[in-house]
């Protein structure tokens, strides 16, 4: 008997039309249904597509570098009565003194946005920047500033701004996570997913000390053909599907599934992506690859380049080293050495590439520094004082993606320590950043313990006088 072809499934009748791209289409459709990294359409008009987060861990100074106070440099080494509350004095504050700083800190560009001498190459890009002045936060610790900045809460495990920006909007390149986080530190908190889907969080990726070795250490095996690891990859999560079906609950076995699935696209379709040798010599020299002092941080920024052209959505890149306690005289200048090149580079970069548009830089620590000496030996001279944290205003500098450049926004006190105009707490940036990039941050929530969360809580607003 011969089937009518009016009884024909809608499956089939898609796989028979047009040479089965009508099956094609429904593969797709029903893949981005079930997928949690597929692209999402964004909630408003957006002016970014993707972010490059470049993280200076430990608090610069932002005095030194862009916020400098006369009435501090003429005071150095003199007494001042610190503008701190009652009830936050203590021992350690009596006597401050006043430091200046030893390093010309200049207007630069045609914008006159003020730049220390200490960043040369970040100066010649003034007019790119707009410079957050009255930026503070909540807490002078460390581990709950960290904490603050990357997820928006002092002491509770909360999804991380990648990890938000990645549900929001999904990876534009399935063969790549939509969150990576470059040399990211060891409090995995920073880049948790928390009790979003554990496919968006980051993933992090620690380069090699050798400039020849590969970019991502460990994403190939030569010791394992491609057939093999196919079968072994098949083999594990079949093992894993197995233990996940017994606890449907389970979101460390989903994320490593997830995981595990993200690692074998990379090192099947990646590698040549991550092969930093195949740069040319110019734009190496432009990221200061090579060189000593910003080898690790220039091979770091390109590779970021790389992965957000490839469509990753929000790459991070960590550069230590800038909790000057001590002797900030000494050290500062080989922070700014050690990270200047390269974060100008990728800057010029980007720009040169057609890139800088529609990607959203942002520069910043988790807070900035006093205003103040701190001798924590008691028996240093002046010169060898470094500062203490301070979470009451420090600097950001933001580019690209939707921003005015050369833009100075906001003022701190003549002591530099309290804002005064331009004020921007951590939950307003990143209201602005997920803004920039199509996303409602009181409209971007997930439903947990009974309540819907966002990464702002119940806090932010969008900083609208800095967007271009």
């Amino acid at each position: 008997m011969i089937p009518s072809p009016f009884t024909t499934t809608r499956r089939a009748w898609l796989r028979q039309t047009s040479a089965g791209f009508g099956a094609m289409a429904l593969h797709g459709l029903l893949n981005a249904a079930t997928n949690p990294l597929a692209v999402r359409a964004p909630m408003l008009q957006p002016r970014a597509k993707r972010v490059i987060f470049l993280f200076m861990s430990g608090g610069p100074s932002q005095m030194d570098l862009f916020d400098p106070k006369p009435l501090i440099q003429q005071r150095h080494g003199k007494s001042v009565k610190a503008p701190l509350p009652e009830q936050h004095r203590h021992d350690s504050t009596a006597g401050l003194l006043a430091l200046g700083t030893d390093i010309p800190v200049r207007p630069r560009g045609q914008s006159g946005v003020t730049i220390s001498d200490l960043l040369p190459h970040t100066a010649a890009i003034a007019d790119e920047l707009c410079l957050l002045r009255a930026v503070h936060a909540d807490n002078n610790q460390h581990g709950p500033a960290l904490l603050q900045m990357h997820t928006g809460a002092i002491a509770e495990a909360r999804p991380s701004l990648g990890s938000w920006v990645s549900y929001g909007l999904g990876t534009e390149n399935q063969n790549l996570p939509a969150f990576l986080t470059i040399h990211p530190g060891i409090d995995t908190r920073n880049y948790s997913a928390s009790f979003l889907p554990a496919a968006h969080q980051g993933t992090p990726v620690t380069l090699p000390a050798k400039v020849s070795d590969p970019a991502i250490a460990f994403l190939t095996d030569p010791a394992t053909d491609d057939a093999s690891q196919r079968r072994r990859f098949d083999f594990i999560q079949r093992m894993n599907r197995r233990l996940l079906a017994q606890n449907d609950t389970d979101a460390r076995m989903e994320g490593m599934i997830h995981s595990l699935e993200t690692a074998f696209r990379m090192q099947t379709a990646t590698p040549d992506l991550v092969d930093l040798s195949k740069e040319t010599e110019a734009t190496k020299k432009l990221y200061g690859i090579g060189e000593m002092t910003t080898d690790k941080n220039g091979r770091a920024c390109l590779l970021a380049r790389r992965l957000s052209e490839a469509g990753v959505r929000f790459v991070q890149v960590t550069m230590d080293g800038w909790d000057h306690h001590g002797d900030i005289r000494g050290a500062l200048p080989k922070s700014c050495a050690a990270s200047d090149l390269p974060c100008a580079g990728l800057i010029r970069d980007l720009k040169s590439r057609g890139l800088l548009d529609d990607t959203l830089v942002v520069w910043s620590g988790e807070f900035g520094r006093t205003p103040w000496s701190q001798d924590l030996s008691r028996t240093a001279p002046i010169e060898k004082h470094g500062r203490e944290h301070q979470p009451e205003s420090f600097c950001a500098w933001m580019a690209g993606g939707g921003v005015r450049g050369g833009l100075m926004h906001g003022e701190t006190d003549e002591f530099g320590f309290r804002p005064v105009s331009g004020k921007v707490h951590l939950h307003d940036l990143h209201a602005t950043i997920l803004h920039l990039l199509g996303l409602d941050h009181e409209r971007l929530t997930w439903r947990h313990l009974g309540r819907d969360f966002r990464l702002t809580d119940v806090y932010g607003e969008v900083v609208r006088e800095i967007l271009a």
